[in-house]
């Protein structure tokens, strides 16, 4: 099917049951890198929440009867048609979000292959338990009906497909809530689906802070899938319990690695630091507290502000060569002032020093290494989701371990060493959702990730995450 070239300057209304519904009151966002107005998106109200959920409701019958092969294929036509589509999709996503354009570009090009691998991902039955010859018992699972995406604003377009994927196939109606900080790129992702997927079945409401808990508490909506703080996630639960409707939250983390003695420091910095302000450092599994082992920490230090100071460039997202585009919004930008005012106050001897780029017009920071503070300072305790690390000192394996698990975050980590066996055994001990040695923030569509702790409840990806979007029955079947 002909797929025509979005206009990302145009946003006529929320997509509701395959047609632009108009609101009475629109708003807009601005562009971190000037903080100038974007363009007018819709508001919707309580009747535009009712209306989508009705017109979600009604179409889960047929579309949850359709084949799974029907389903896969419609799904794959939504990735080619966002592929085809992504010189658009990433420069609308650099504007209205701040990451530079090859980020944005890799983003949608990794939103693509998820869909694609969700396409490929289905939940079967399973035997439970046979015997006799004539007994069986199954293992099934069916959808839940109408699933609603709460999407957070510092990866719109990745973890937006990472919620439609599952929903849609497994056989669940999706209605997707973008951020009111970044509810442009989705809003296109919408108007893409309603050229490919029958009425009902994707739809996208943009609107103001209440239409969250609009969604939550509607008795009509089966399962909510949430990406964001720790704070909005326990609201959002709240909100869930009151209908006793399934829910999924990825939170935030304050994702150790522990650097062993035996690295090749010029072989992992680059990769390192570059998992450390990455879109500014506002990604939820990116390294937030660097243990580095005593006998190595002034050359790691001194590397790492070497490479930062050297490559780490900040700057507007279009810009050649720039990695750390601005905070996405004021919220966020005076969150990170607090705390690299803390530091000051607090006396820490910053490595490499940050701080506000006061003769730009947007959002920027510049990123900090905090030379071994102590651990209960808040640059290690909080998770900054800004372009600032702490560096800490350690010397026996227990104790950095307990180091790292401290606190209520249990998202991500990591262990760096060159005995692989050692960095296992130590990956092992560590109390997070995602584990990687040698590496960090690795993800793909096929293996489940979620949070330990205060990170989260429930995974997404692989088929642990489908089946969060099922019910399952054990059926018992018995010959005579």
């Amino acid at each position: 099917m002909a797929i025509k070239k979005l206009d990302i300057t145009t946003y006529p209304g929320n997509i509701i049951n395959n047609a632009f519904v108009p609101t009475l009151t629109t708003r807009h966002s601005l562009n971190p890198s000037t903080t100038a107005a974007l363009w007018e998106t819709p508001v919707a109200t309580p009747a535009d929440v009712d209306a989508a959920v009705s017109a979600a409701r009604a179409a889960f019958p047929p579309w949850s009867a359709t084949s799974f092969a029907e389903r896969a294929a419609l799904l794959r036509a939504f990735a080619a048609a966002i592929e085809a589509q992504i010189p658009q999709l990433a420069r609308l996503l650099t504007l209205e979000q701040g990451k530079p354009l090859a980020l944005a570009e890799a983003e949608c090009a990794k939103a693509v292959d998820w869909l694609r691998a969700y396409a490929g991902m289905e939940v079967r039955d399973e035997v439970a338990r046979e015997w006799d010859g004539e007994k069986r018992v199954w293992r099934t699972w069916t959808p839940l009906g109408v699933v609603v995406g709460i999407v957070p604003w510092n990866w719109p377009v990745m973890l937006a497909c990472g919620k439609i994927g599952p929903a849609l196939i497994t056989g669940n109606t999706f209605i997707m809530k973008p951020s009111p900080y970044t509810p442009y790129s989705d809003l296109k992702l919408g108007e893409l689906a309603m050229s490919i997927f029958p009425p009902g079945v994707v739809q996208v409401l943009s609107g103001s802070d209440v239409l969250g808990p609009w969604l939550t508490e509607h008795a009509d909506v089966d399962k909510v899938s949430f990406t964001g703080s720790v704070a909005t996630g326990k609201l959002v639960m709240a909100s869930c319990a009151k209908t006793l409707k399934r829910v999924t939250l990825e939170l935030g983390g304050n994702d150790p690695a522990i650097i062993c003695e035996d690295v090749d420091i010029a072989a992992i910095v680059p990769k390192l630091a570059t998992m450390a302000f990455l879109n500014s450092g506002q990604i939820c599994m990116l390294v937030k507290r660097f243990y580095v082992h005593e006998s190595i920490y002034d050359d790691f230090r001194d590397a790492l502000v070497e490479w930062t100071r050297e490559n780490v460039r900040t700057g507007d997202g279009f810009e050649e060569g720039v990695m750390v585009g601005p905070v996405q919004n004021a919220m966020q930008f005076e969150k990170v002032k607090d705390l690299y005012a803390d530091i000051a106050a607090q006396s820490l001897t910053p490595a490499l020093a940050g701080g506000v780029v006061e003769a730009e017009k947007g959002y920027f920071i510049t990123p900090a290494i905090i030379d071994n503070p102590p651990d209960d300072a808040r640059v290690v305790v909080e998770e900054a989701f800004g372009p600032v690390v702490p560096l800490l000192k350690w010397s026996g394996e227990d104790e950095v371990v307990a180091r790292a698990n401290s606190g209520k975050a249990g998202l991500g980590a990591s262990v760096w060493s060159k005995d692989v066996e050692r960095g296992e055994r130590l990956a092992r001990r560590l109390q997070a959702g995602s584990v990687w040695v040698n590496s960090h923030f690795d993800v793909a569509a096929d293996v489940p990730y979620g949070g330990h702790k205060w990170s989260g409840l429930g995974v997404e990806g692989g088929l642990e995450g489908l089946k969060g979007f099922m019910n399952q029955t054990s059926l018992w079947v018995f010959g005579e």
